[in-house]
């Protein structure tokens, strides 16, 4: 009984993190774009729910983001690992252009207009392969 408890639990979770294929997308090395956030309300669920949404549906709809990985801090567990912001953001392009056009796409466009409300800083790092 004890084995087939942990054999659902496992199946339960593997099944409810991990991705279909249809919803990966090839990680694309040339481009990655790291955008960190700071709520304002950085512990209010409500905001939380309404960045995600957007966020998700902004990404969704976009034309030239590669890949995705929306985080939130993990406990930190050496002093170099900064843990203060709410939410990161890591998107990748094929290009420097690509991401250029990304910035004045629509959906970038709407999910700000949705979220910014929600945050007091944003910092975002832009890298290239090489």
């Amino acid at each position: 009984m004890k084995t087939l408890t942990a054999v659902l639990i496992l199946t339960l979770t593997f099944t409810g993190y991990s991705q279909t294929k249809n919803e990966m997308r090839e990680f694309d090395p040339n481009f990655a774009h790291t955008v960190y956030f700071w709520f304002n309300n950085p512990d209010s669920v409500e905001d939380q729910k309404a960045f995600e949404t957007s966020l998700q549906k902004f990404l969704d709809n976009s034309a030239y983001a590669k890949t995705s990985f929306i985080g939130r801090p993990p406990s930190a567990s050496r002093d170099v690992v900064d843990g203060s912001f709410t939410y990161s953001l890591i998107v990748t392009f094929e290009s420097a252009e690509a991401q250029k056009a990304y910035q004045d796409e629509e959906p970038h466009k709407v999910f700000i207009e949705e979220s910014s409300s929600l945050w007091s800083k944003v910092i975002v790092y832009d890298s290239m392969s090489i």
